[in-house]
């Protein structure tokens, strides 16, 4: 008698993902959607995606979607919540515009406590929309509108989301995770789950920071990609969690 072992996430479309060779954003689509099979709330999840390859999102999830304007998504989901405070709401955004057009919108909803999930992709870069410098890119690393590589003396020092968020009070839940391997994507599984559930628990704010590959905009190979998030991404970005109010292990 055959078992399954692996199949998709009923949470998840069952249609081909647009991303490019080596992006890690189909993991994490996967895990989003494995964290809401397994705990039961497609019917009551909702989800708000912004601008740039978070966009697509729209596609690949078996539950209901909103679009919001460049960095606005927080506060779309901040409304959603408060008409809908029995839903699961959820964004799902990158580090151009969660750390960069939205940093207000997402510093606001730590502060008041919202009880929301954030999805963040830290991939360095913006994806999307040509590969320019991010607030996430990392000293030395170069892109279209740093072609000689980031300086500090002239665009400042990238931003750390996580160590930022937990500082706030309605923040319940922050956890740094990455996509590169098999134990990794185990921990962010974990992590992604539990930011749901802390939210089904009415905690506060979850927000979870997810390492991620742009082997595109790197100008890399998907592998060598995957080894820059080693050397050089998770040493200036250290995985864990930042804070988490339950106590709780991840299960």
């Amino acid at each position: 008698m055959s078992q399954v072992v692996f199949e998709r996430p009923h949470a998840l479309c069952d249609v081909p993902l647009h991303y490019c060779p080596g992006c890690t954003h189909g993991i994490v689509h996967r895990l989003v959607a494995q964290a809401i099979d397994d705990l039961g709330i497609e019917g009551q999840t909702i989800g708000i995606a912004p601008v740039g390859c978070s966009v697509f999102a729209y596609n690949y999830f078996n539950c209901d979607m909103i679009e919001a304007a460049h960095g606005r998504a927080p506060a779309v989901a901040t409304g959603v919540k408060r008409c809908l405070p029995d839903n699961i709401v959820f964004t799902y955004q990158g580090d151009g515009d969660l750390a960069a057009i939205g940093t207000a919108e997402t510093v606001h909803v730590g502060a008041r406590g919202e009880n929301i999930t954030i999805i963040f992709i830290n991939n360095a870069i913006y994806g999307m929309t040509g590969g320019q410098m991010a607030p996430t890119t990392l000293l030395g690393q170069k892109t279209t509108t740093s072609p000689y590589g980031r300086k500090r003396e002239i665009q400042g020092n990238p931003i750390r989301v996580c160590e930022m968020i937990s500082t706030l009070d309605g923040t319940a839940y922050c956890e740094r995770v990455a996509v590169d391997s098999v134990p990794h994507i185990n921990a962010a599984k974990k992590a992604i789950k539990k930011a749901f559930q802390t939210q089904i628990d009415k905690k506060g704010l979850s927000l979870i920071e997810v390492i991620s590959t742009c082997p595109t905009n790197w100008g890399m190979t998907p592998q060598e990609a995957l080894e820059w998030v080693r050397t050089d991404m998770i040493p200036h970005y250290p995985l864990g969690v930042y804070k988490d109010i339950t106590g709780e292990e991840s299960k």
